[in-house]
């Protein structure tokens, strides 16, 4: 059996959609799986749309994940002129043909099928050009004389054996009149070009691979492996586009989703073993296999991505998820300012409580990063007299204390639930807005034991 090789093969023509990453995923941890090799090929030859930042970001996005390829990025662009000898050589056998008709004719045969309510299929007029006077002022097309009759089996290693009548395959383009190669063609070439055994990639690439098949058939090529993941749907139902919120990767990145997290639900969407819900690296490399895909599409779980992300936020270790924080708010946010590091490292235990995203985290520490509280007029409105008198009262006793500990401040919050004829909420609402800005928030007792005691003194002093 020869090394296994799989690829991704991106445009760099818009965004790296959250679909992609997970195709991506799934060639990577296959070619893992099997000891083989894993390719990143940029598919650049639509010189119109493709950028160079697109491209930047396709890379950027599977480091980010931990996707990791073989090798140089295999540029499609640098090797179209072999995919034109291999068009030309086509023409000398027989199996392509150049076709001049007009774009006008095309159009016309479009609106036709259109009316007719069927699928266009270029009339292959041109496929058997006797009596057919060549024009001098148009530039042809070349298109591949695909099969009429019969059937085209694929065995996919996903949806099992598929099959279709040629007769839906139309003649399909491989060279544009300015004899720059088409997908079908570049695909077929670069997948042989690179030994790739193995062809992972979306169920709307299926029809694709009828037509690819043919071309390898023609050049007497080994034909490749097919597996053909379902597509993942938005919430509503529908097949998710860019046009969706949160279809790019760099979208979770700026919600404050870990990448570890992010990689975990991208693998169980739509994959499964046994009823494992977790997977680490290695795991995931461990067990991934083909046969745990499941046919139908998968529905993108906003909900779900959060769960999960907080369980990782949960059981990461503090100081790893302290500098993810300050990439995030460097990134996104503002630098954390030197001064607030150790406090909030220290105080990461409990910032994480509760958090979803790496954003809840820096909501939840905006007591200690800001040295002003700034109060809303809503919560100011928890601060009337009485709640002012119960926070002087905190303060005489708080600054009397020597030693600061839960246990003395639950005994200073107890004796002022008595005195005052309250409960815990009467006492620490005041304070919390008093100390934060807001009433929600870490627990009480956390947030002042992160502060330092001149600052909880200057704080309450600041509410007259």
């Amino acid at each position: 059996m020869s090394l296994v090789a799989t690829r991704f093969a991106p445009s760099p023509t818009g965004p790296l959609h959250i679909g992609g990453i997970r195709t991506a995923l799934f060639n990577w941890l296959f070619s893992e799986n099997n000891k083989g090799k894993f390719y990143l090929r940029i598919e650049d030859t639509d010189k119109e749309r493709s950028k160079d930042e697109y491209k930047k970001q396709i890379i950027e996005s599977l480091k980010w994940i931990n996707i990791q390829h073989d090798g140089e990025e295999y540029i499609q662009s640098k090797k179209i002129n072999k995919h034109k000898e291999i068009a030309n050589e086509l023409l000398k056998k027989g199996f392509a043909y150049k076709c001049y008709c007009t774009e006008e004719e095309i159009k016309e045969q479009k609106e036709k099928a259109k009316k007719k309510g069927i699928p266009f299929i270029y009339n292959r007029k041109w496929r058997d050009p006797k009596g057919l006077k060549i024009p001098n002022n148009i530039e042809p097309v070349v298109r591949f004389r695909s099969k009429i009759s019969g059937n085209t089996l694929i065995k996919d290693l996903v949806q099992g054996e598929v099959n279709i009548s040629n007769s839906i395959i139309e003649d399909f383009i491989i060279l544009r009149k300015d004899s720059t190669p088409t997908y079908q063609l570049s695909a077929v070439v670069d997948d042989h070009a690179m030994n790739i055994t193995h062809v992972i990639r979306g169920d709307d690439h299926k029809i694709n691979t009828f037509k690819q098949k043919q071309i390898y058939e023609a050049m007497n090529w080994k034909l490749p492996e097919f597996a053909h993941i379902p597509l993942i749907h938005s919430e509503s139902g529908s097949k998710l586009s860019k046009r969706d919120k949160a279809s790019t990767i760099d979208d979770y990145i700026k919600l404050g989703i870990l990448s570890d997290a992010l990689r975990n639900y991208l693998l169980r969407l739509g994959w499964s073993h046994k009823d494992k819900e977790i997977f680490n690296l290695e795991e995931s490399i461990k067990l991934f296999d083909l046969k745990g895909i499941g046919k139908s599409p998968s529905k993108l779980d906003m909900s779900r991505i959060l769960s999960m992300n907080e369980h990782y936020i949960k059981n990461i270790n503090e100081k790893e998820l302290f500098q993810l924080l300050k990439d995030y708010c460097q990134k996104f946010k503002k630098k954390i300012d030197n001064s607030k590091e150790k406090t909030l490292l220290q105080s990461m235990n409990f910032l994480k409580n509760k958090a979803k995203t790496l954003d809840d985290i820096y909501q939840n520490a905006q007591y200690i990063l800001n040295d002003v509280i700034k109060i809303s007029s809503e919560d100011l409105k928890l601060l009337d007299a009485s709640s002012k008198k119960i926070l002087k009262d905190f303060l005489s006793e708080y600054e009397k204390m020597t030693k600061i500990t839960k246990e003395f401040l639950e005994k200073i919050v107890n004796r002022l639930i008595d005195k005052h004829k309250t409960n815990f909420k009467g006492i620490g609402q005041p304070l919390r807005v008093a100390l934060t800005g807001s009433k929600y928030g870490p627990g009480l007792y956390n947030i002042i034991l992160s502060l330092d005691k001149n600052e909880i003194i200057k704080r309450l002093e600041m509410i007259k």
